[in-house]
């Protein structure tokens, strides 16, 4: 359940399994056990992963399973009150327990097997996470309580790990972590993400990488460098401002302010011509009045983000924002956030017509009866843009293309091949 860091958390588990010999399946009606990798992040995750458990624990009742586990970051934030209200889980472990659960099934825990994964993404992209944990103070995240302080990844662990990704047959890595730009921090070092992109870049087989949860507040600029003159780095960075008021911003103590959002995201798009940025905003947080959330939308219709992404707010105990209460009310936040949405709909469109002509490398993703699906260096999968792919002859998945696009829309693309 979750991001993507849960995505490698879980892939990591199973390949640990695997390599024990415990069977793996996707559905339960082969399994003995049910294992839920849980999400603690909002209240509609927590009750995402809370209904995943439920389900699980209803086929138990049925013969159907004999056991059902519960992990993760919902089980960290939550074991107590998990234990009374779920009794029929058999176990319940914490973000940090993946070697208890391998030998609660019976296997051995090998740490050699570190770098392995069993991948649920297509087999040609792999997430990559360089470090685990948060130190960042934002008031209204939960996740250092759930992930605690922040860890960086040896470097020479991240590049096995890629290495054997690319092995593998991996093309594409995009590169996770709770706040990508404060590796090297934790270890003593200045923020040496630069230095891991570039190793990354270097990995033979690897053609995209891609950076994704780049804190904006002392965002390390020489990253702009490696992205603009590595061949191997999509012009492409995901910066989640969380919000452009200063006032919504000083209470969700976020270490920056809206000019000084303004500048970075203008050195940005100076440095590397012709980048995408994604972001994510809030709305409805506690002091986000009318005020404060039409100088919002003002930033996004300045700004023209080429991806953007909207969470409600979601009050959660035990943030620093927690006192401050839930004031605004659900039907304004979804309000707000579809005003939000409507203006970058519109942003989208344009910057897609934009495109019209151009020659554009696209990685096909998949087949979808007569069409392929693929994506550019602007565009992560899962949560971005799509090119529909009109080809002469049959393409293969995990292949790069030159494509010509012919249509464009909000969210999608449409090109040929011939």
């Amino acid at each position: 359940m979750g991001c993507a860091k849960n995505v490698v958390d879980s892939e990591k588990l199973m390949a640990q399994l695997n390599f024990s010999g415990v069977e793996l399946s996707s559905t339960a009606d082969r399994a003995d056990i049910a294992i839920i990798n849980t999400c603690g992040f909002i209240q509609a995750a927590k009750e995402e992963s809370i209904d995943a458990i439920v389900d699980q624990i209803r086929l138990k009742s049925r013969g159907r399973l004999k056991k059902v586990f519960a992990m993760g970051c919902l089980t960290e934030r939550y074991l107590e009150d998990l234990r009374k209200e779920l009794p029929e889980v058999d176990r319940f472990y914490g973000s940090h327990q993946m070697e208890d659960v391998v030998r609660e099934l019976g296997a051995e825990y090998r740490a050699d097997l570190i770098g392995e994964r069993r991948l649920t993404t297509p087999p040609h992209t792999a997430y990559i996470k360089i470090s685990e944990g948060c130190d960042n103070p934002c008031s209204f995240c939960a996740i250092p309580l759930m992930r605690g302080r922040y860890i960086s990844r040896p470097l020479d662990e991240i590049l096995d790990e890629a290495q054997r990704l690319a092995a593998g047959g991996v093309r594409e890595l995009v590169v996770i972590g709770q706040d990508t730009t404060y590796y090297g921090v934790d270890r003593g070092v200045r923020r040496s993400l630069p230095e891991v992109l570039a190793a990354l870049g270097d990995v033979q087989g690897i053609e995209w990488v891609r950076l994704m949860y780049s804190y904006p507040a002392k965002f390390p600029l020489e990253v702009l460098d490696v992205i603009a003159q590595h061949p191997h780095l999509c012009k492409y960075l995901d910066i989640p401002v969380q919000h452009a008021s200063d006032v919504v911003l000083k209470s969700m103590r976020r270490g920056i302010s809206r000019r000084s959002l303004q500048e970075l995201l203008s050195k940005i798009r100076e440095r590397v011509p012709g980048i995408a940025l994604r972001t994510t905003l809030i709305v409805g947080y506690p002091a986000e009045g009318e005020k404060e959330f039409a100088e919002l939308l003002e930033f996004v219709h300045d700004m023209r983000f080429e991806r953007l992404g909207v969470f409600t707010y979601s009050l959660e105990d035990g943030t620093d924002a927690y006192p401050l209460g839930d004031p605004v009310p659900p039907e304004e936040k979804e309000r707000r956030r579809a005003a939000v949405m409507e203006l970058q709909q519109e942003i989208s469109r344009e910057r897609n017509e934009g495109l019209l002509g151009r020659q554009l490398k696209v990685l096909i993703d998949k087949r979808d009866g007569e069409f392929f699906v693929g994506r550019t260096e602007y565009d992560a999968p899962e949560i971005d843009n799509e090119v529909i792919v009109r080809a002469g002859r049959s393409l293969s998945v995990g292949t790069f293309y030159e494509v010509e696009i012919v249509e464009a829309y909000e969210y999608d693309l449409v090109g040929c091949f011939t």
